[in-house]
């Protein structure tokens, strides 16, 4: 009797300090899936990351990497005035691009506002520039029929009270410096003002699609959900903003409805990343280069082929990409940019039937040598992009009885099927293989794509 009584005690406990704290949003599966069908369709966005940074113009943690102090920082502020910034012209090269969807910082780690907040007056409408310049590019990229997403820093280098931690500029070694460092500061006060400023940008604006909160950093002299205070802070979001999209970066995993999809950052995922055993959103986030903010004298960046795998192998394993650029501090994109957005807009022009609406082929389906596979269920169409462009024959294996036409995507050219052509040495086939007699000649496209219409 008295395990048994023992034992209702901890269900009871469980299910009031368990499972209970560990919902914050009630929804199901189903309902899930068709809350983010539009972005799980649209596959591919733009990351704007844009502050102060800008001005210093090598790397977007240049406070945190040379250690600059407030003081030294404040020449930025007080300058920063980006008076060729056209967010009309930056939708545009959005759109073109193939983008259906944008995150842009309206702050970063620096703490700075690019957005008119009543809880700060370190932001943009105090500098030269004076104007909201988050009201604007929203405008500007919604005109556009783009989605709207906002990134806001949980961290904050110049906010009084965010208590010193392991990645701020003045970080210390010890327990005893980082006390001493902190004796005066009350992060409660700031997790009040991060909750106040995330309800401002999700108030003042319309509707946002999705939501970054970036990011949280458990262990020692880090800081985690408590920290941040994520719990209410999602629960605020998601009352805010029902239908919003949000990362997985407030510490939250534990948290039905803390966050909706993950997001591995500058770097492949080997397979369609899983929880508890099941396939969940995901999308990854890269940058043309090797950083994020507006860096002059970084010469890193990816070709448009790399660029264009870095898309087609996402889309290919279940994901989405968040491509970023980091503007000038007059409001430009960098000409590398501009140069590598026209051409990933030229592929997906005639492209686009490959990624928008496309995922992880079913298994049966075995990518040939140096391709990448996707498919749209709704149309039942599998494309097949080639890396490596193969003479005269493409031997597709054990796929036979389930191709009913194929052709080349970019002009609708019918590509036809026949026995492999050579001398001397037979290709050797199985019953169900089939055989696709392509061109000599390499299409005038970066990766050409073969669309097969299934039975």
């Amino acid at each position: 009797m008295k395990n048994l009584l023992i034992s209702l005690f901890l269900i009871v406990c469980i299910s009031q300090n368990g499972f209970s704290q560990k919902k914050i949003w009630d929804e199901t599966a189903n309902e899930k899936t068709e809350r983010l069908a539009w972005w799980t369709e649209a596959r591919f966005g733009m990351f704007i990351h844009w502050g102060l940074y800008a001005q210093a113009a090598r790397h977007e943690w240049v406070k945190k990497n040379e250690r600059i102090s407030d003081a030294d920082y404040q020449k930025y502020f007080e300058i920063f005035n980006p008076d060729l910034f056209d967010p009309a012209e930056w939708a545009k090269k959005a759109k073109a691009a193939g983008m259906k969807y944008a995150v842009i910082t309206t702050k970063h780690h620096e703490g700075f506002n690019m957005f008119a907040s009543e809880y700060t007056d370190y932001n943009i409408m105090n500098t030269p520039y004076g104007k909201d310049i988050i009201k604007q590019w929203v405008d500007a990229f919604r005109a556009e029929g783009l989605g709207i997403g906002f990134y806001y820093s949980l961290i904050d280098w110049h906010h009084p009270e965010y208590t010193i931690d392991r990645v701020h500029p003045q970080s210390a070694s010890t327990t005893e410096e980082y006390d001493a460092l902190n004796k005066d500061r009350d992060m409660g006060i700031y997790r009040a003002y991060l909750k106040n400023q995330v309800r401002e940008i999700l108030t003042n604006y319309g509707k946002i699609d999705i939501l970054w909160l970036d990011y949280s950093f458990p262990g020692e002299f880090g800081k985690d959900h408590n920290d941040w205070g994520s719990v209410e802070l999602l629960k605020m979001v998601r009352e805010l903003q029902p239908e919003i999209i949000v990362n997985d970066r407030a510490d939250l995993k534990d948290y039905q409805g803390g966050w909706d999809f993950t997001t591995p950052e500058q770097f492949k995922v080997k397979k369609w990343p899983e929880e508890n055993g099941l396939r969940i959103p995901w999308e990854t986030c890269q940058t043309f280069s090797g950083s994020w903010g507006y860096y002059r004298d970084e010469h890193t960046w990816k070709d448009n082929k790399q660029l264009l795998v870095l898309l087609i192998e996402s889309v290919s394993k279940g994901g989405n990409l968040l491509l970023n650029v980091g503007p000038t501090a007059r409001g430009t994109f960098d000409e590398r940019a501009d140069k590598a957005l026209a051409e990933m807009g030229e592929w997906m022009k005639v492209n686009g039937r490959s990624v928008y609406g496309c995922t992880q082929a079913p298994d049966i389906f075995e990518a040939p040598d140096n391709t990448l596979l996707t498919y749209n269920p709704k149309t039942n169409r599998l494309y097949i992009l080639l890396l490596d462009y193969p003479m005269q024959n493409f031997l597709i294996r054990g796929m036979g009885d389930k191709i009913k036409y194929a052709q080349f995507l970019h002009d609708a050219s019918e590509i036809k099927m026949g026995k492999p052509y050579g001398h001397w040495i037979a290709q050797e086939t199985e019953e169900n293989d089939i055989n696709l007699l392509l061109p000599v000649t390499k299409p005038n496209v970066e990766i050409p794509v073969i669309e097969l219409y299934l039975k």
